[in-house]
């Protein structure tokens, strides 16, 4: 079968009453056998496992092509599961163009663990090779990064890794398995903050790491799970899998809107850059064509010709893209990063990155349109 119809049909909870949608066990606790020594339902308590939970993993690791997948309550709490493997002492590479709150838990969680990191251009992978040192145990990719939308050669980067040691995880959050399979091309967990375009409806919080094989560390990750806590609700686990039943439609159009948007903001005068991996004027783009298919997902940022008060104008007077956080929903999202972040962000201040959702494209430009109007009137 084909993956759209596996994500429908397959490692769906079991149950008896012939419901045509698979159900919601929202037990917590779960009955012993006669002996009070086995469980015969295959279920101990919610916190070690849940059926929504194992179906949710079971279709995840098969959306990564991966062994096993660990689900959290947020893509944060699974990046903190993979900072809890290291051990005093260990150094790690991330992007410069890293999510902000993945080096804001470096330095304000991790700052008394003895974990030291170096910032890295990823873009040119010789960089990478350069920056390890005896003690590098981990090499952690995003791409495309946010907010910049830089790309990472991972095969290339894995290569280099994989010469000397290093455990390589990719945030495949905004590329999602739909465009990239960083797994494929030899990486060792997948990362996914699930409240994005797994998720894809903006009502639900969750994380995940999607591990290429069962070994040791994998192992660990999943006491890490169990015991830190931080496992996503029997709800939002049942949400997620209803969400995953669309996510190959939904992802066809977020390419397509977002490929869009982009050529057609590259053609306004208000704007002085786009950023966006699909655009042949894209820096990496011959990167971004070898290891992403299916188009190149719905994430863009622009750079508004002036300074903050510019894009926040633009971004206060388009009427369809809504001023929030977050991204991956059905809905188009617009953001000031550089407000969000904070006075130490590098992010430019006139950098506006955008969610394009599934929207009809000409209703989006529109938008657009008649806010660059407003802007001259």
């Amino acid at each position: 079968m084909h993956l759209s119809t596996k994500l429908i049909h397959q490692n769906n909870v079991s149950h008896d009453s012939a419901a045509v949608i698979p159900p919601m066990i929202l037990s917590t606790t779960f009955e012993r056998g006669e002996n009070g020594l086995d469980y015969p339902g295959g279920f101990l308590y919610s916190r070690y496992d849940n059926p929504n939970r194992r179906s949710l993993e079971e279709k995840l690791a098969g959306l990564e092509q991966g062994a096993a997948a660990i689900c959290f309550s947020s893509g944060l709490a699974a990046t903190n599961a993979v900072l809890q493997t290291l051990q005093p002492g260990d150094h790690l590479l991330i992007p410069d163009d890293i999510y902000f709150a993945v080096r804001s838990l470096l330095d304000q969680v991790f700052s008394g663990f003895q974990l030291s990191y170096s910032v890295i251009d990823m873009t040119n992978a010789t960089n990478i090779e350069k920056a390890i040192l005896p003690h590098t145990k981990l090499l952690w990719i995003e791409t495309p990064s946010n907010p910049s939308l830089k790309i990472t050669d991972i095969a290339a980067a894995v290569t280099i890794a994989k010469k000397n040691n290093l455990i390589v995880v990719v945030d495949n959050t905004w590329s999602t398995p739909h465009c990239t399979n960083p797994l494929l091309m030899g990486a060792d967990i997948v990362l996914h903050s699930t409240t994005k375009y797994l998720g894809g409806h903006s009502d639900l919080l969750g994380g995940v790491l999607i591990c290429k094989e069962l070994n040791p560390l994998t192992e660990k990750l999943r006491t890490i799970q169990k015991l830190g806590g931080a496992v996503p609700s029997a709800f939002d686990c049942w949400l997620l899998c209803r969400s995953l039943t669309t996510f190959i439609a939904r992802m066809e159009i977020h390419s397509k809107n977002g490929l869009a948007l982009a050529s057609w903001l590259e053609g306004r005068k208000e704007i002085e850059k786009v950023y966006y991996p699909g655009l042949p004027s894209h820096p990496q783009h011959s990167i971004a064509v070898k290891q992403m298919h299916n188009g190149f997902s719905g994430m863009l940022s622009i750079l508004v010709k002036g300074n903050q008060e510019s894009a926040l104008q633009l971004a206060a007077k388009l009427q369809l893209f809504k001023h929030a956080t977050s991204l991956g929903g059905v809905e188009s999202l617009i953001e000031h990063r550089k407000s969000v972040e904070g006075p130490s962000s590098a992010t430019p201040e006139n950098l506006l990155r955008i969610s394009v959702g599934i929207e009809h494209i000409n209703d989006l430009i529109s938008d657009f349109e008649q806010a660059f109007e407003q802007m001259h009137a």
